[in-house]
């Protein structure tokens, strides 16, 4: 099983949820990390899928309509996990993505979005 491993856009880079997920020994890399700052959502969701890592963002409804067009127009994407700003504490943002990224593979969050509520 292929390890999922994280790209954190502009609006998900918590300093501190970054390094409680790379405490755990998690390929977790930001947009100021990869030099993407001030970039567009495509733009953000492009490198990452470029990069084979799983987008991260509390942006949920831009990167949402983005999924459905990639898919509408045969596109593919490394995967994203769409969390609401605010709605988790960072422990809690830590265990959701702990337990989604125990879970799934890069192979099967390929061109799927995947809820940060749902875990």
């Amino acid at each position: 099983m292929t390890h999922i491993r994280l790209y954190m856009d502009e609006d998900s880079m918590n300093r501190v949820l970054v390094h409680a997920l790379r405490a755990r020994n998690l390929d977790v890399v930001t947009a100021i990390d990869c030099g993407m700052v001030e970039h567009s959502d495509e733009q953000h969701l492009d490198y990452a899928t470029a990069h084979g890592r799983v987008l991260f963002t509390f942006n949920v409804a831009d990167f949402y309509r983005l999924h459905c067009e990639y898919l509408a127009q045969g596109k593919h994407h490394a995967g994203m996990i769409l969390a609401p700003q605010q709605r988790y504490s960072v422990g809690e943002q830590t265990r959701r993505l702990l337990r989604l990224l125990a879970t799934k593979s890069a192979g099967n969050i390929r061109d799927a979005a995947e809820f940060l509520s749902a875990w």
